[in-house]
């Protein structure tokens, strides 16, 4: 059983970005997915410092520190693409344009409700910023994140115990696991890597599982 990688999930999580979507991709791991989007479709991506048609991360020799994400990395843009303000930005998603937002995650419940933001009160993270504004303005959520966290803890709970970033908001779930959909207030099992059983997941998982009866095989293509 070898679980995806980063990219690997970015990957298979672009492939469920459909043609004509405008998307937020969050800080951190999300940013991978702008580098895997299918050549054959027009999907726009959103920056909150106020860029609208952002590609895959540059080359080093191709490196513009004038051209940057909101997370501070360095980024290309596709012809066509616009710059603006933060007020049109912030325009943008609090007027429910996007269709998609990404974004990574601390836990995630049956319910849609999303964490992602601070962990308790000693969190390096400071507040909970514009992901506030994403997760309510977005049409729909996606979130990107590992099944576990680094000492094994649940990501995907019944309940979540940490200050929710938005509630009832997440659509699907991406993890080096499995795909995760959210259907009737409960976690269905869409896509799974080679190799795990559907017990093992069960018991990497803090709440009830169900499996769809098509389940795909979850392959790392970026590694491909």
């Amino acid at each position: 059983m070898t679980p995806l990688t980063r990219d690997g999930i970015a990957a298979r999580l672009a492939r469920d970005i459909q043609d004509g979507w405008h998307v937020n991709l969050g800080i951190g791991m999300p940013e991978l997915v702008a580098n895997y989007l299918p050549d054959d479709r027009e999907i726009l991506l959103h920056s909150e410092n106020g860029i609208l048609g952002m590609g895959p991360y540059p080359e080093e020799k191709d490196i513009d520190w004038t051209l940057i994400n909101a997370g501070k990395k360095p980024i290309t843009t596709i012809k066509g693409a616009s710059f603006f303000d933060h007020a049109w930005s912030f325009g943008i998603v609090r007027g429910g344009h996007l269709q998609l937002c990404v974004l990574g995650g601390y836990q995630v419940a049956p319910n849609g409700d999303l964490a992602n933001w601070a962990r308790d009160a000693d969190d390096p993270l400071p507040a909970i910023g514009g992901a506030m504004d994403l997760a309510a303005g977005a049409q729909r959520i996606f979130v990107m994140m590992t099944h576990n966290d680094k000492n094994g803890g649940f990501k995907v709970v019944e309940d979540c115990t940490y200050p929710l970033t938005g509630a009832g908001i997440v659509k699907k779930v991406f993890t080096d696991l499995c795909v995760l959909d959210i259907q009737d207030r409960r976690f269905l099992v869409t896509d799974m890597i080679d190799g795990l059983s559907r017990e093992e997941l069960q018991a990497r998982s803090g709440a009830k599982l169900h499996f769809a009866e098509d389940m795909a095989v979850l392959a790392d293509r970026a590694a491909a």
